[in-house]
């Protein structure tokens, strides 16, 4: 972490943009899981208590750059008005010249929301004048959207090259926890990646062999591993073009003395139902017609087994298709399996986030990240632009001599 942050700041005062990541589901007008706006609490509740005026920016969903009323903020805005226990003012048009008037008016500790960001073409095209229209709004920009700094985009980036940017709360643990993992991780460190496609994590896997002590794949990924040993995979999901790039890994992982670990047996189904027909079957065995849904119950040991010694754990992607029932037993084998480890646990987004919490196990890992592919391209060695607009500490060092005032940084 070597990137200002809040506590750098000399804020009374000051109006202060946050970029937030409020992108949050909504069903018939509530929020149904508030934790990414949660999330953001400590760096808005400590920017009202040094006396800033606070506004947050945020996008929700996809409108593809227009308005959109089913991703509107507005039900954020009330959700957060509880959660604080005060009125947050609505700016409807940021672009309008009253959105200022309102930022203006705003007192010490008062707080205000934008509508949602993407309603403007030029946001997700990192549009410059964009990007002024919401500098003229703050003296300093702080960004806490750790879930969209993989985005070059004129809320996540372009302001921060027109007014100071500095890093939240939030900001500043993902990329010390991700990043201490990645650069001093206690030993051993093992990695799990799950999910469907090995081309989504290709690099990531690739990385992640030059830093762990052993690497344990899961998922409809792992069909593609097999299918690169030879084995049979019937009508599973794969990626038959990606065959000898996933055996490549498996050699590449033993000439480095690495530990990379496969199934060994899996649960079939003829069909894509919960209540299809299920047969446990080693990865020898699956049938022309099956396809393999989870990990099998001795592949589930042989990973509990090699995640109970771990001082470090990664998990990035459940072991099979969790959200229904009857192939969710991997996926739990390993988050009870990650919970019970004695060192540092990191849940690194996206449905390994779902995986745990379904499991009711969340509350025992060490660190739950909030961006799924901000994530996935930290974990890949990969610079995320909305960090690197960030003003760097000046000489490495985590001190408090360098404050930002009336919206210039001394010193930077």
């Amino acid at each position: 972490m070597n990137k200002k942050t809040v506590r750098d700041l000399a804020v009374k005062g000051l109006r202060i943009l946050v970029r937030v990541d409020f992108n949050v589901p909504i069903a018939n007008g509530a929020i149904t899981d508030d934790t990414r706006i949660r999330a953001a609490l400590p760096t808005i509740r400590y920017l009202r208590e040094q006396g800033a005026r606070v506004l947050l920016a945020s996008h929700l969903g996809r409108p593809k750059g227009k308005p959109v009323a089913e991703f509107s903020l507005r039900p954020v805005r009330d959700h957060l008005e509880t959660l604080l226990g005060e009125r947050v003012a609505w700016i409807e048009q940021p672009l309008e010249a009253e959105a200022e008037q309102v930022v203006n008016s705003l007192g010490e500790g008062q707080v205000a929301l934008l509508e949602n960001v993407r309603f403007y073409p030029g946001e997700e095209k990192n549009d410059t004048e964009l990007a002024r229209a919401f500098a003229r709004l703050a003296d300093v920009y702080v960004n806490d959207a750790f879930g969209a700094a993989h985005r070059a985009h004129a809320s996540t980036e372009g302001v921060a090259h027109v007014i100071p940017g500095v890093a939240g709360f939030l900001m500043e643990r993902e990329l010390k926890v991700l990043g201490a993992a990645l650069s001093a991780p206690k030993r051993p460190f093992t990695a799990i990646i799950g999910g469907a496609k090995v081309s989504d994590k290709i690099k990531v896997i690739e990385h992640l062999l030059t830093k762990v002590d052993r690497l344990i794949i899961g998922g409809g990924m792992a069909n593609t591993f097999l299918l690169g040993l030879g084995k049979k995979i019937g009508r599973s999901l794969v990626e038959a073009d990606l065959a000898e790039v996933a055996k490549g890994l498996v050699e590449s992982a033993k000439a480095s003395g690495k530990e990379l670990l496969l199934p060994v047996d899996v649960m079939t189904a003829p069909e894509f139902k919960n209540d299809a027909s299920v047969r446990i079957v080693g990865v020898n065995d699956i049938a022309d017609g099956e396809m393999a849904l989870d990990i099998g119950p001795e592949t589930s040991r042989l990973y509990a087994a090699a995640i109970a010694d771990s001082r470090t754990v990664l998990w990035n992607g459940p072991m099979g298709v969790f959200e229904m029932p009857a192939f969710a037993a991997g996926t739990n084998a390993v988050a009870r399996a990650v919970a019970a480890v004695r060192g540092t646990t990191i849940i690194g987004g996206g449905d390994s986030v779902a995986a745990v919490e379904q499991a009711g196990l969340a509350k025992r890992m060490s660190h739950i990240s909030t961006g799924g592919g901000a994530s996935l391209e930290f974990l890949e060695g990969r610079k995320l632009p909305g960090v690197e607009a960030l003003q760097p500490l000046d000489g490495g060092t985590d001190d408090d001599e360098d404050k930002v005032t009336g919206g210039q940084l001394e010193n930077a």
